[in-house]
């Protein structure tokens, strides 16, 4: 892409949008399959083009700046009309008419594959798109024509989106570092985020959206603090290794995020976490309405 005698490769604006989602050069890497020299490599190389940093790095986090946020802002509708251009052409080429593209807040899209197959195979006129969705600005995705449906935990009460039904129900996990005084225990109670508090988001999010993930108080009534704040799983991953804080997590993270400084340990006092289906409810989509039958035809899965 060129403007104003600036020239942009096409892969270098991926690079720089999906570390704007992920702010991790490593899980950046991984989503893209390039190396995390390479990631660095692009953002530099922009930073020197634009005149100014995107990003601020520390040993912790990694933040965009506010002209990082700014040109996110603008690229984003570009790269992702360029990208649907593109996904439109190929499908056509395969004889498909349309994609359905499904945002997952959880990261186990592997535990539902019945689902993906049962569309694919009673819609082959349709095809499926499955991407991550993070849980800062939870709805941004959904709202801005991104995707057409979120898998988000439940409830979801916004004015403007529809809860359809549940794909699946999961049990809770306490995270604490290795060491900490908790990690013996065969399972904990909601009193224990208490004691020790937890990790927040760093942006707010609606209060009674995040009061269904880690409540604000435990059954006793005593305030559970939020001592620190993560824009994503590695940053709250590695504040709980430190040992500053414990947090709750679906129990679909034993399997997918192994990690030898973290254990995870039951709550056996907390309710079900349920992930559901979310659209925009201004949006009359036929691949969502079918997608919809087919959750609903199989049932929600227990994991």
């Amino acid at each position: 892409m060129n403007g104003g005698g600036v020239t942009v490769e096409l892969r270098d604006i991926e690079i720089f949008l999906t570390l704007a989602e992920e702010l991790h050069f490593g899980r950046t890497a991984e989503r893209l399959h390039v190396s995390a020299a390479r990631v660095s490599q692009a953002i530099k190389k922009q930073e020197r083009t634009i005149g100014a940093a995107l990003f601020e790095r520390t040993s912790r986090a990694v933040r965009l700046t506010a002209v990082g946020e700014r040109l996110r802002e603008d690229l984003r509708p570009v790269y992702q009309g360029l990208k649907e251009s593109l996904e439109r052409a190929r499908m056509t080429a395969q004889g498909k008419t349309d994609v359905l593209r499904i945002g997952m807040m959880p990261v186990n899209a592997h535990d539902l594959r019945p689902f993906w197959d049962a569309f694919r195979t009673r819609h082959p006129q349709w095809g499926l798109r499955i991407r991550h969705a993070g849980f800062i600005d939870p709805w941004g995705q959904l709202r801005a024509g991104d995707i057409d449906v979120l898998v988000s935990w439940t409830p979801v009460e916004e004015p403007d989106l529809t809860v359809g039904p549940t794909l699946f129900t999961e049990h809770r996990v306490a995270l604490a570092a290795r060491d900490h005084i908790l990690a013996d225990r065969p399972s904990v109670s909601l009193e224990a985020l208490g004691d020790h508090g937890v990790i927040g988001p760093v942006r707010p999010l609606p209060d009674y959206w995040e009061d269904a993930f880690i409540p604000y108080q435990t059954p006793s009534g005593r305030q559970i603090e939020r001592h620190h704040s993560a824009a994503n799983l590695d940053e709250l991953f590695a504040i709980v290794a430190a040992g500053e804080a414990v947090n709750s997590l679906g129990a679909h993270v034993v399997r997918y995020y192994s990690r030898p400084d973290i254990v995870y340990i039951p709550l056996h006092d907390a309710p079900l976490l349920s992930w559901s289906l979310v659209w925009r409810s201004d949006v009359d989509n036929e691949m969502v309405r079918a997608f919809v039958r087919v959750v609903r035809d199989l049932g929600t899965a227990a994991l």
